[in-house]
């Protein structure tokens, strides 16, 4: 058993470690309540309604996912912390790491997907292409999810095989432990890194692109607005501000969660190290911070917030939205000019 794969006795108690234990709990904490309100919000309106919109269709599976991505982290990391001597392929490290394996990748996918339903519908490019993709994107979002569920399975299979190569080359070989070493750091170096990178590079990077479209088309419609007489005044000027800062963050987070895995499949950081509890606290704080983004910038999971904020508290029920449509249907008030299509980043 390598000594990378194992926590010396001297280091089992660790107050650092303890400390960022109790900070990986309230960051679940905030994301599991964050993600399950989204997934019960939205499945609530799909079960009675018995539809759902495109949009809230990958906005609910992204948020699914992770809610069950997060209970998968913290049970490893409490098995780790509860078991730092055991060997990083034995098979309870491993059923974990399979459905950590495909729940990850699929929350990569669904995040890209709804980047690329947010770049198609909102971006006001005339490319040919581009006009014919906004027309027909709606009808292939079953299949985005299909895709999503296929591409994290294949991936996940991959990866298992690796994991258990591993494993049994521990158990039956009877060489020395250099040797033995030796084949696991080739099988995670040649097979196992090579294939994660590939399996989060490709999204990241369709993730980014249409990031980078929908920013470039927003920041246009932002400078235009400046340079008339009203400026930021225009409530559609502040939408697409306000559109801005949405993706902005959403990209660092992604950014920072990508770096994050990286780092940790390339084993430069052993489980037992403080470091090791830092980058998971960073993979936590972006897990916790986007779907408070998601609810505070989608205007119907706010309003379902706040409603039920106000129904605890037993104040009169209205909402930020009701006051805002009150306020822009008033006289004097031009309505037509306020419709902006981005009610739902």
């Amino acid at each position: 058993m390598s000594r990378e794969h194992t926590v010396p006795d001297s280091l089992v108690i660790d107050q650092k470690a303890v400390v960022f234990a109790i900070i990986l709990l309230f960051l679940f904490l905030v994301a599991v309540l964050g993600n399950g309100f989204i997934t019960a919000v939205l499945g609530m309106e799909w079960l009675l309604r018995r539809t759902l919109l495109p949009c809230d269709k990958l906005l609910i599976s992204l948020a699914a996912s992770r809610f069950c991505l997060q209970w998968v982290l913290l049970c490893r990391n409490i098995y780790i912390f509860l078991h730092p001597t055991a060997f990083l392929y034995s098979p309870v490290l491993q059923f974990i790491a399979f459905q950590w394996d495909f729940l990850n990748a699929a929350t990569l996918w669904f995040s890209t997907w709804l980047s690329v339903f947010y770049c198609v519908k909102i971006a006001t490019f005339t490319h040919p292409v581009f006009l014919w993709l906004k027309h027909k994107l709606s009808g292939w979002v079953p299949w985005m999810l299909l895709s999503s569920v296929g591409l994290s399975s294949f991936s996940t299979i991959l990866f298992f095989i690796g994991n258990q190569r591993i494993y049994q080359n521990n158990l039956r070989s009877n060489l020395l432990n250099v040797t033995r070493e030796s084949i696991r750091s080739s099988c995670e170096k040649f097979y196992l890194f090579p294939l994660k990178m590939v399996t989060w590079t490709v999204p990241t990077a369709v993730f980014f692109i249409c990031v980078t479209l929908l920013i470039t088309s927003l920041g246009r419609h932002v400078k235009k607005s400046l340079l008339t007489i009203s400026g930021f005044q225009e409530p559609r000027t502040q939408a697409h501000i306000k559109a801005l800062l949405t993706l902005i963050s959403f990209a660092i987070l992604f950014l920072s969660y990508f770096l994050s895995l990286v780092l940790s499949a390339a084993r430069i950081i052993p489980s037992w190290a403080l470091r090791f509890w830092v980058w998971h606290t960073v993979i936590y704080l972006c897990m916790a911070v986007h779907p408070i983004i998601l609810l505070l910038s989608n205007s119907r999971l706010r309003a379902v917030l706040q409603k039920s904020c106000f129904l605890r508290c037993g104040a009169p029920c209205i909402t930020v939205e009701e006051k805002s449509r009150r306020d822009f249907n008033a006289p004097g008030v031009d309505t037509k000019r306020n419709n902006f299509p981005l009610c739902h980043i």
